[in-house]
């Protein structure tokens, strides 16, 4: 879920990842007091690991057995989410090819075995302070000012983003647009300041059902917001929608000046797409707009997507 604006900082996660479980151990020691440690024992688990939850910082063995550091590395890189953490490879062997192919792939600093306590500190004391840096600086740039969740800058840059990916053949990828409906009445009977509100409890709400990596709940413009679902098929998309639109209607907000209702409701327009798609990003968009359009001229408060029946 997207931090707002002057929220407090989650704990750093930090993974290890080591097929040999005594490293493991040690170096969690090490850096215990410097996050909350996770560790894998394999490459694979590693990307299984950071795709349930985005770690702050990774410890990479580079000699492991099947998906070596190399692989997992550039795995772990070409992650959502995965592009501002800093990737510290663990490894015995010294040279500039060994260090020009672990770049390559994704890592931006070496600790070479065997490992000094101090040193493996003093490198992840600075990488996380970077990182943290990195962090508050995209917050200011991709955050909305009102509603404190992320904003059209940060929603476009994702969906290019996952547009590349599925021209590497990952997908599908789904998008919602979410419209609160009568906003305008609601502004006009209760004020502007009371839609200030609104729009926050809405995009509250909103983010708070987005939970896998990758996903996204954006303020698209005014009162429409853009979820974005990697990994969401049709099916998926629309139970999320119907799961965010059930959810603003139980929020209960008063809304005496609609034609059609009591309280606050938001239609929402999805669209999907496959595998090897990723030139299609404005058909996307324009997929679930009109979805959307539909959906409000069909009577509001529910979800269409772009594949319904017109």
């Amino acid at each position: 879920m997207p931090l707002a604006l002057g929220a407090a900082l989650p704990p750093l996660r930090i993974l290890i990842v080591d097929d040999d479980v005594s490293t493991i151990r040690i170096l969690a020691q090490v850096v215990r007091e410097m996050g909350d440690v996770t560790f894998a024992t394999n490459g694979m688990e590693a990307v299984a690991m950071a795709r349930t939850e985005l770690p702050d910082l990774v410890l990479l063995d580079a000699e492991m057995e099947g998906m070596d550091g190399f692989a997992t590395c550039a795995a772990l890189h070409a992650m959502s989410g995965m592009e501002n953490v800093p990737i510290l490879f663990i490894t015995s062997h010294r040279g500039v090819e060994i260090e020009l192919k672990a770049l390559a792939a994704g890592a931006v600093d070496f600790i070479n075995k065997p490992f000094h306590p101090h040193i493996v500190q003093a490198r992840v004391r600075t990488h996380l302070t970077l990182k943290r840096r990195t962090d508050a600086l995209t917050r200011l740039a991709t955050m909305d000012g009102l509603t404190g969740i992320p904003n059209r800058r940060a929603f476009d840059q994702s969906l290019a983003q996952e547009l590349r990916r599925l021209g590497r053949g990952t997908g599908p990828l789904s998008l919602v647009l979410i419209d609160v409906d009568h906003f305008k009445r609601y502004n006009d009977f209760y004020g502007h300041p009371a839609g200030d509100d609104c729009l926050r409890a809405v995009a509250a709400a909103l983010a708070g059902s987005v939970r896998r990596a990758g996903e996204l709940a954006a303020r698209y413009g005014g009162e429409e917001f853009a979820i974005l679902l990697p990994g969401s098929d049709m099916n998926a998309a629309i139970g999320l929608a119907e799961k965010m639109r059930s959810c603003i209607a139980g929020l209960r907000l008063a809304h005496a000046a609609r034609p059609d209702g009591a309280h606050v409701t938001i239609s929402a327009g999805a669209a999907t797409l496959g595998p090897a798609q990723q030139g299609e990003g404005a058909a996307l968009i324009e997929a679930a707009d009109q979805a959307l359009y539909r959906a409000k001229a069909a009577g509001r408060n529910r979800v269409l997507h772009a594949d319904d029946a017109a």
